[in-house]
């Protein structure tokens, strides 16, 4: 009996690549074409194929719809020419300059916690506050070796026994997936982990739905409770500026800053603690 196979998926043409970032950043043909400062025309005839655009055209098109680094590559594949941004590990020479920016920037953030994450949210360094504070609420139950953030957060085995206003964090983080997950060009890795985390207990699929109704807050502060202690912070997610590797771009990194005394006081007496 023969076997059916399963048909590759199509890939997508240059031009309808650059068609969706075109849609995605909201922009007209005439705006983009403006911008790029090229013909409407031309642009056009790039979108629905009758025209073969040069290396330098998709380039110029990506740089112009502000297209991360990895999608870039992906335009240049679908145009036929080679990519021309590296992805290298944090720890390639040619990376020392990003590898001393995020030491002085997690050494700062002391006694707080601070986390690097990369694009599918695993944790690829930390500051010292940030296993001493994760430490301290897990205890025995510490995290994998590469632990990730949303798995941590919204995971029943993580931390959310420990999160006093665990809905509104796990809300706001599952919109923020979803967002990353469907803003670009699909990312199968962004789609699958936030398929996995819609499918943990209490977390609602009707989260991964923008709802215009829904004020937009400055912040998202989060509070953690352990025994008698209380710990109320809020976060900033930093990015490198005018990065040309997309290890580099993908990174971000999250600072943890008290909302009150007390949780600065705490956190520092949780420090005095550990360097005993």
């Amino acid at each position: 009996m023969s076997q059916i196979r399963a048909q590759p998926a199509l890939q997508p043409t240059v031009g309808a690549l650059v068609q969706h970032w075109r849609k995605a950043r909201h922009m007209s043909q005439l705006a983009l074409a403006t911008e790029a400062e090229i013909s409407p025309r031309h642009l056009c005839f790039v979108e629905t194929g009758r025209a073969r655009p040069s290396r330098e055209m998709v380039l110029l098109l990506a740089s112009a719809l502000d297209v991360p680094l990895r999608e870039r590559n992906a335009m240049l594949l679908a145009a036929g020419f080679a990519p021309v941004y590296a992805e290298r590990g944090l720890d390639a020479p040619e990376l020392a300059a990003v590898r001393g920016a995020l030491d002085a920037i997690l050494a700062q953030q002391e006694p707080f916690p601070a986390v690097v994450m990369n694009r599918q949210w695993d944790i690829v360094t930390t500051n010292r506050a940030a296993p001493r504070f994760f430490g301290f609420l897990l205890g025995a139950r510490r995290p994998d070796p590469q632990p990730n953030v949303l798995r941590m957060m919204l995971g029943p085995r993580g931390l959310r026994s420990y999160v006093v206003n665990w809905d509104a964090v796990a809300q706001a983080l599952v919109r923020r997936v979803h967002r990353e997950a469907v803003g670009g060009v699909p990312d199968e890795a962004t789609a699958g982990l936030l398929a996995e985390i819609l499918a943990y207990p209490g977390v609602s699929e009707a989260w991964s739905r923008a709802e215009r109704e829904v004020p937009v807050v400055p912040i998202v502060p989060v509070t953690f409770r352990k025994d008698r202690r209380l710990f109320s912070f809020f976060s900033t997610v930093t990015t490198l500026g005018t990065p040309q590797d997309i290890t580099a771009q993908e990174l971000r990194i999250e600072c943890f800053f008290p909302i009150d005394a007390d949780t600065a006081r705490a956190a520092r007496e949780l420090a005095a603690d550990d360097a005993l």
